[in-house]
């Protein structure tokens, strides 16, 4: 199906396809998951902000408008790519992941009605396995992204992290859902998934303290995304994901923009 989807990417739209040609681009509704980039963005507690420093704004001697900034930002901020290397050593870096693992069909698992009652909520293998009985055991090489919900309370810290507080020391007030380490395992295990995203600042639940399922993922170059925006729009399967993060060499993350293309009924 990976293979499929980025035959569908390459094809283009012409109005005749050759024989043997692969099918056109799937037309059909684009969706961005994808959290802006500014000063009210949510980091870690440990990490700096995002910075945009103006280097010129306004009409040049040439007479003609130009306008260049300044960007500064941790790799672990924001809607962004975690790359296997984040926590687990000699695994893929950023600009080593497979496109065919940030380009491919997705999958959605919704827990937002558990993690409204629980801001620690750990998505289980219960969890997994519900969904699977409803729509089907989850399709090798697609990307689960995993609803919390959590994403309508962004950039509120408080609400969205469980505190603004800044250093060390703040992680230890950190609440919002993630998925269990039992669950990666499972994952890991009984299923080949591309990767794996959540609406939430990480995808251990923010009471962790050794980041299981980073590690469990992770040592499997299964990359993960955080942050990801509202995907209250998309539906449980018949999707696909474009999640494309800077190319960093050697990175262990970074900035991420991440589309759904649901195609047309």
């Amino acid at each position: 199906m990976r293979t499929l989807f980025v035959a569908l990417l390459l094809a283009g739209c012409a109005p005749v396809d050759p024989p043997g040609s692969p099918p056109p681009f799937p037309t059909g509704q684009l969706i961005d998951l994808t959290h802006s980039f500014d000063a009210t963005t949510p980091y870690w507690p440990t990490a700096s902000g995002f910075e945009l420093e103006v280097d010129f704004q306004g009409m040049t001697e040439g007479g003609y408008w130009y306008e260049a900034n300044t960007i500064r930002t941790a790799e672990h901020g924001g809607t962004h790519l975690d790359a296997p290397v984040h926590f687990s050593e000699g695994k893929q870096s950023t600009d080593e992941v497979p496109l065919d693992r940030l380009v491919a069909p997705g999958v959605l698992v919704d827990v937002s009605e558990q993690a409204a009652a629980d801001s620690d909520y750990l998505v289980s293998v219960d969890d997994l396995l519900g969904w699977e009985a409803v729509h089907g055991q989850i399709p090798d090489g697609h990307i689960l992204l995993i609803r919390t919900g959590f994403s309508q309370f962004w950039p509120d810290r408080v609400r969205y992290m469980g505190t603004d507080g800044r250093g060390p020391g703040a992680t230890v007030d950190l609440h919002f859902p993630g998925l269990a380490p039992e669950a990666a395992e499972w994952l890991v295990a009984n299923r080949s998934i591309a990767a794996l995203g959540l609406d939430t600042a990480s995808i251990d639940h923010g009471q962790s303290t050794d980041f299981r399922t980073h590690r469990i993922l992770f040592q499997e170059n299964i990359p993960a995304f955080e942050n990801v925006a509202d995907m209250s729009a998309l539906p449980a399967t018949g999707f696909y994901i474009i999640a494309l993060p800077m190319k960093i060499a050697r990175g262990s993350g970074g900035p991420l923009r991440i589309v759904a293309v649901v195609p047309a009924p």
